[in-house]
């Protein structure tokens, strides 16, 4: 990637992991679609509203299958999935079940996309997926997990997956801009029906969790659905999926920073995992310049080089 897009990665693994911390206040305020339909709403007026101040229009007709695809998948099927599943499980153990998403997106752009599966990227993910399943394991609280709760998150994970391997052909016939806003649009119209309970709870909820949720909308979707966007169409899904492994150990920061939750030293070695394994996963193999070819001459007794 060059430093603009490297730049568009860092803002989204910055803003999704600070949608942790702000979840923690407005979900219990909110059912799980409530919440995700407030979210999207919120996001697809702003992307709506920006992508009229920069004249882009509607997206070409390739763009559109990936699009629908992802908007249903991505942004809204995940968004509410996963805001259900956290309901269920402990934070450890839905961070655990969720981070095997980056994993499915490098199988599966192998696969579809014929990125390829590089050894560096397989071997960086498998570390850094054993990064989070420490962090999951040192978060986790007792007995708090239930069947349906990892069923939910596992399928969260596939959805997720699946979105990003149908965003990326996207990308080839519109613009970040184009594909994030009708993705986020299309997310939430398949939200509505949610609508009541949305309505409920925000006639009910601390205006901290509407302003939260706001935030939800504007930032971790809005801007950093489009900056992932953007990084992603100049790169490949596997090597996005893979920096997505820096979340955990950002919200763990953030959580003592800003919460006053001090991580334990098993959750600090979980993080330090998870960064390894980002730095190999997005690591090139070295260029080895070739040798040049050795000339062998020999020279006859009169001097002439043959």
């Amino acid at each position: 990637m060059d430093r603009r897009a490297a730049g568009a990665a860092a803002v989204t693994a910055v803003l999704w992991a600070s949608a942790f911390v702000v979840i923690r206040d407005a979900a219990p305020h909110f059912s799980a679609g409530a919440l995700a339909e407030g979210r999207l709403l919120s996001g697809a007026v702003a992307l709506l509203l920006f992508l009229v101040l920069r004249g882009e229009g509607l997206p070409g007709r390739g763009a559109w299958p990936g699009i629908v695809g992802s908007g249903l998948l991505w942004f809204g099927g995940y968004m509410v999935i996963l805001n259900w599943g956290e309901k269920l499980v402990d934070a450890g153990t839905a961070a655990m079940l969720v981070n095997i998403g980056p994993i499915l997106i490098a199988l599966l752009g192998g696969w579809l996309l014929n990125e390829g599966f590089p050894p560096r990227l397989l071997l960086g993910m498998g570390v850094s997926f054993a990064g989070a399943v420490v962090v999951g394991v040192s978060t986790s609280g007792a007995g708090t997990s239930s069947l349906l709760g990892i069923v939910l998150c596992v399928a969260a994970a596939i959805s997720y997956a699946g979105g990003v391997v149908l965003q990326k052909p996207a990308l080839r016939h519109g613009s970040a801009l184009q594909v994030t806003t009708f993705g986020c649009v299309i997310g939430a119209v398949a939200t509505l029906p949610f609508s009541g309970q949305l309505l409920d709870g925000l006639r009910t909820a601390p205006t901290s969790s509407v302003i939260g949720m706001v935030y939800l909308g504007l930032f971790p979707t809005a801007l950093a659905f489009y900056t992932w966007a953007y990084a992603l169409s100049r790169t490949t899904a596997g090597r996005m999926g893979a920096t997505t492994y820096v979340v955990p150990t950002l919200v763990l920061l953030m959580s003592w920073l800003l919460l006053g939750e001090v991580p334990t030293a098993l959750t600090l070695v979980g993080g330090a995992l998870c960064l390894a394994g980002v730095a190999v996963a997005r690591s090139k193999r070295p260029n080895v310049a070739p040798r040049s070819p050795v000339r062998l001459t020999r020279t006859r007794q009169d001097g002439d080089v043959i």
